[in-house]
């Protein structure tokens, strides 16, 4: 089965797309801050993006969920910038630093077609919302000269559901963070006002647009919608709601990758409540709550050092 993207190359819709996220993009309204930066007169935003790509890296990665990474690896692109402000971001020389170098479209797609070359059974952007009009575009000229792999949309679910319906039919895989369940939280640590809000509505349409992960016959994912939840120390993240919101008004049946990899990264230790890892006892209740709720379809990274 061919990804979905192609229909839209094919049928040249995918145009009025990348047109539309081009004009989102200047002045800026593709995330929940619209903080309408003027990029095409050289100034930027939060997320420091300008209209073009920003990539830090790219290669196999075999560290993501097993559907995911499968046996092959996942072909991922990490972008730089970020639209959240997390104190504990594990990768802050990219999100916070944006370390990283400019490409063209041109060089994007070549870069997915190069992953492909390798073997890797997906493209996988993390953290692509900043950079969405030259991603598509990256996309679509990917797909004429060949991609026939799922694209991935690797995401802190900081996102307008909007900006979201423009890619319908371009991405294949959902896996956004459900990084907090009280907006508060959110706000303090992330710097990322309604987060909730925004995210709550974001995997609804995900959700209807991809539905539950499906897989291949060797474990591979194809098509459909991965939540991932970082338990943080003291409840901070809200992890009965994230998932009680999954079980009542996503489905029960959708996938949720529960990880304790938690450690005070970047600014965390000026925060007490965040200055110290997870305990085996806060993990334990997060995996109690994934049976309260009946989520069935899980990847549990039960890691402690």
């Amino acid at each position: 089965m061919y990804p979905s993207y192609l229909e839209l190359i094919k049928s040249g819709k995918i145009n009025e797309r990348i047109e539309e996220l081009y004009r989102l993009a200047s002045p800026c309204r593709l995330c929940p801050r619209r903080c309408k930066a003027k990029r095409e007169d050289g100034n930027v935003g939060f997320c420091g993006a300008s209209l073009k790509a920003k990539v830090s890296s790219y290669d196999l990665h075999f560290g993501e969920e097993p559907p995911i990474s499968g046996y092959r690896g996942s072909g991922t692109i990490f972008f730089a910038g970020c639209n959240m402000g997390c104190v504990f971001c594990q990768n802050y020389t990219i999100s916070h630093y944006r370390h990283g170098s400019d490409v063209d479209v041109e060089k994007l797609a070549n870069m997915m077609l190069y992953l492909q070359r390798s073997g890797a059974h997906n493209i996988n952007l993390v953290t692509p919302t900043p950079h969405l009009p030259a991603i598509v575009e990256a996309v679509k000229l990917a797909g004429e000269r060949g991609l026939r792999i799922p694209i991935v949309y690797n995401t802190g679910g900081y996102e307008l559901p909007e900006v979201l319906d423009l890619l319908d039919g371009i991405v294949d895989i959902y896996m956004p963070d459900m990084k907090y369940g009280d907006s508060e939280m959110a706000k303090k640590y992330s710097k990322a006002p309604r987060y909730v809000e925004f995210c709550k509505e974001s995997l609804k349409v995900m959700h209807k647009q991809v539905g539950v992960l499906k897989l291949d016959k060797d474990g591979v994912a194809k098509r459909g919608l991965l939540v991932r939840h970082l338990v943080l120390p003291n409840g901070i993240a809200g992890t009965r709601e994230v998932f009680r919101f999954i079980a009542e008004e996503i489905s029960r049946d959708t996938f949720i990758s529960l990880l304790s990899q938690y450690y005070p990264a970047y600014r965390a230790y000026e925060f007490k409540e965040l200055a110290r890892r997870i305990t085996r006892e806060e993990f334990e209740e997060a995996k109690s709550l994934l049976r309260e709720f009946g989520l069935r379809n899980t990847y549990i990274q039960d890691r402690f050092y």
